[in-house]
């Protein structure tokens, strides 16, 4: 009876220091710089939603998917309307570049504004026992192929159990863009890497498709979860094209997607914006193992 106390005790122990599992809040399509008055736009509101889960948890990162600023990513589209909202958080946002960043300059002022953060427009890092891949959607030819051999060198030299990476164009989508095969390769070497996770942005609206692999085939024991968000502040977008495969989507709230990163595993959450809370379906949330 001693030993089993004893044991009992120290599982509580060593529990009681285990590491929290790392949170990242996720979206893209962030501000739309026309409005009068950035204090009351779609970004500064779920900036305030991702702030508010920052401020309780040091260890919460932000993951940007693309498309920071409306219409063309210019220098003082980032100072004056992405900065005070959710470049309040800079410091914990690991981006990744849209089609809109590329509008100007060759993606030169996002590339500007993000410094080193923004790597070469794609990076890795690790987050508690996930590795997180970061990509650029916009490149093509020899540029496209260079990102693609690193990534395969990357997944390669970090055989994590639990993988997530992100990009703007989203493989799959029932929104107005439709399916974007650019990144067709890049999700074959993820998935033949047993990776869990990919998170786009694109169109203006949010998605939860079925775990998948590069063709668009259901495969719940090896296939990837994709989930598009990108409902960071810009205007709202109409589903148009059904997809196979997708779970649940909405298009009628700013908010952002919240997920724990367990070892071994993941949960997930939409968290729209105050006050919209009632104006549309229960936000989706669910939990998933690593493969």
């Amino acid at each position: 009876m001693r030993l089993a106390f004893a044991l009992a005790a120290a599982f509580v122990a060593a529990g009681a220091h285990a590491a929290p599992a790392p949170t990242v809040y996720a979206a893209g399509d962030i501000a739309r710089c026309p409005h009068p008055d950035t204090r009351f736009s779609g970004a500064a509101e779920t900036a305030a939603v991702v702030a508010a889960g920052l401020a309780a948890d040091p260890g919460a990162v932000v993951l940007t998917l693309g498309d920071h600023t409306y219409p063309r990513g210019r220098p003082e589209e980032y100072s004056a309307c992405y900065g005070p909202t959710w470049g309040r958080f800079r410091d914990r946002t690991y981006p990744a570049p849209g089609n809109r960043e590329y509008a100007t300059g060759r993606g030169k002022p996002y590339f500007d504004y993000f410094g080193q953060r923004a790597g070469r427009g794609y990076y890795s890092f690790d987050l508690g026992g996930w590795h997180l891949v970061s990509l650029d959607s916009d490149l093509s030819g020899a540029a496209m192929a260079a990102q693609l051999a690193w990534l395969r060198d990357d997944l390669a030299a970090h055989p994590a159990r639990c993988t997530l990476a992100y990009w703007h164009h989203p493989l799959y989508s029932s929104g107005g863009h439709g399916n974007v095969a650019i990144m067709h390769d890049a999700w074959n070497l993820l998935y033949k890497a047993g990776a869990e996770l990919v998170l786009s942005g694109h169109d203006h609206d949010y998605e939860r498709f079925a775990p998948q692999d590069a063709d668009g085939r259901l495969d719940q024991a090896r296939g990837i979860r994709q989930f598009v968000v990108g409902t960071g502040g810009a205007f709202a977008t109409p589903f148009l094209w059904p997809a196979a495969n997708s779970q649940f989507r909405e298009n009628n709230r700013y908010g952002v997607l919240r997920l724990r990163l367990f070892d071994g595993g993941y949960e997930w959450r939409f968290m729209p914006v105050a006050g919209t809370q009632e104006q549309g379906p229960e936000p989706d949330h669910g939990s998933g193992t690593c493969h």
